[in-house]
């Protein structure tokens, strides 16, 4: 066990009586205690976000017990359950905690077995802001259904299940994922994780927003008589059967949260056995047949790329698309959410045409980082840049590569909403609106590209920023989409002044207009970064290189 305390720093030794939970506990807490200390940045968004989960779960659990006495109560707390369990298996993955201590790939090196690892990462699992949260909520929902000592007993039961289900649940996710984006035979695996990950947060945002909309609770029976079966929300659900006296239904709602329980332990100790002891499979020799093809000439889709540099950096760009597992997860996330967010929002009856330029916004954050996402290969396309108009031709080339899947894209999503909502007259601006969009996103892309570069790291599967550079993520990301929404300002304007002006058969022209406008406004931006990536490149190439 002295291994385990070597990293903590400050942590005391481990005596011969104390086990491996401890030990794990007691490392997590000092870790967690020492990386505070490297910013007061760091100090205080752990702070803040301690503080507004702390806070909302008070009120989340206050506003619980507010309901104990209403007849429906069961039916919502159940589906904030299952939303909430949906939330463990997919959140972890798509925006990571950034909990080092609990990565299991940094405990391969050492003598510990699979079994008594699950318990002590289990229990070391309990500590943070997520399961204090979820503990709230549980305690909130029984104490909202409870009614009886029967019904009391019972949620002493279904309070801790539920949380150990739901921790249970986001460990496995993640161990079975943690090899994913770095293992080269797991990129397909990626896509579809990347895939399953945007749905999932669709889901759980649309769950809310279903719940929070519900003019009344009874509205919410239907769904909840489905998600009752289902763990560790059939656990909570258990104590509502027992308050209504249906001992048998709510004896079989525990047992399925508890058999839930056990397998997730088993598939997590599955996972974790496999990642400590068998090899990965990116190092193990792949028997490839000798290549015959000589030459650099293109084939197939990629021969209709034009010669010279922009075909080169396009096919580069694309290649990158296919075959670089976080880039490819990047993309199949983004094409999915963009395509979630309108059609759902359309089929509900609750949405606007207009809702397609997400998917114009969502595609456009792609040209943000370009250089990051070249990794430790920027070094080689540095090499090629000595001059503004080599920066210009690599900028607008990789512009040119997004194009190609952006557009058809954006066309096919405007479309899609047009058609599900009936509304095929605004079809012309709303497309024209989109073109506007991207173009503004690509030129601020570019900018941002210049200016505010940062690492990928490649040693992890989700860590998506290098250490220390969260702060430019945040500048490039962020204050580009302000940037792109400002300089679609006149567009907008133009929308809103033939609208108010009762000129509707002039929206027609908001479509070539957005079209033209989005183009200029992604040319100068490219011309604008260009002597700005040229004379930066030293800096670009330290910032992309620190991870």
């Amino acid at each position: 066990m002295t291994v385990l305390d070597a990293p903590a720093g400050t942590a005391a030794p481990a005596g011969p009586s104390e086990g491996i939970v401890s030990v794990f506990v007691r490392l997590k807490l000092t870790l967690l205690r020492n990386g505070l200390r490297q910013s007061s940045g760091r100090k205080a968004a752990y702070i803040s976000s301690m503080v507004f989960a702390l806070l909302l779960a008070v009120a989340q659990v206050i506003g619980l017990v507010a309901l104990r006495g209403n007849a429906h109560a069961t039916a919502l707390v159940v589906l904030l359950t299952g939303v909430l369990a949906l939330g463990w298996a997919v959140m972890p993955l798509f925006f990571p905690s950034g909990d080092e201590t609990l990565d299991p790939s940094r405990l391969v090196m050492l003598p510990l077995r699979p079994r008594p690892l699950i318990g002590a990462l289990l229990v070391a699992s309990l500590v943070g802001i997520g399961p204090l949260f979820t503990l709230c909520l549980a305690l909130g929902s029984v104490i909202a259904v409870a009614h009886g000592a029967a019904a009391a007993v019972t949620g002493v039961v279904a309070v801790p299940l539920t949380l150990l289900v739901c921790v249970a649940l986001a460990r496995s996710v993640a161990t079975a994922n943690v090899r994913l984006l770095t293992s080269r035979k797991g990129r397909d695996l990626a896509v579809l994780s990347g895939l399953v990950i945007a749905v999932g947060l669709q889901f759980v945002n649309f769950g809310m927003q279903r719940i929070g909309r519900a003019g009344g609770l009874s509205s919410l029976e239907p769904a909840a008589d489905v998600v009752g079966w289902l763990p560790p929300a059939s656990a909570i659900g258990a104590v509502g059967s027992v308050s209504e006296g249906a001992y048998g239904r709510a004896a079989l709602q525990l047992l399925i949260s508890v058999l839930a329980l056990v397998v997730l332990v088993w598939l997590w100790e599955r996972s974790l056995s496999k990642l400590m002891t068998a090899p990965d499979g990116s190092t193990l020799a792949a028997a490839e047949p000798a290549r015959t093809k000589s030459g650099t000439s293109r084939s197939g889709l990629f021969s209709l790329l034009p010669e010279g540099r922009t075909g080169t950096v396009m096919e580069r760009s694309l290649r990158y698309v296919a075959r670089d597992p976080k880039t490819k997860a990047t993309w199949v996330t983004a094409l999915a959410v963009g395509l979630i967010v309108p059609l759902l929002n359309a089929l509900q009856g609750t949405g606007s045409v207009y809702l397609a330029c997400f998917a114009a916004g969502m595609l456009g954050i792609q040209m943000y980082n370009q250089f990051g996402q070249d990794t430790s290969a920027f070094w080689m396309v540095s090499l090629t840049i000595s001059s503004t108009r080599d920066a210009y031709e690599e900028l607008r080339a990789r512009a040119l590569a997004l194009l190609l899947i952006t557009l058809p894209y954006t066309v096919l999503v405007t479309v899609l909403t047009s058609a599900v909502l009936g509304d095929w007259e605004a079809l012309p601006e709303v497309m024209g609106l989109s073109f506007a969009v991207l173009g503004a996103m690509l030129a601020t892309g570019a900018l941002a590209s210049a200016l505010y570069p940062y690492s990928i790291p490649q040693d992890g599967a989700f860590k998506n920023v290098a250490p220390g550079q969260a702060g430019l993520a945040w500048i490039s990301i962020l204050g580009g989409m302000v940037a792109s929404a400002l300089l679609c300002a006149p567009v907008i304007a133009l929308t809103i002044t033939l609208h108010v002006s009762d000129l509707r058969g002039w929206l027609w022209l908001l479509l070539p207009v957005g079209a033209a406008y989005g183009a200029l406004i992604a040319w100068t931006g490219v011309r604008l970064a260009a002597p700005r990536t040229a004379r930066r490149l030293p800096e670009i190439l330290a910032a992309v290189s620190k991870g």
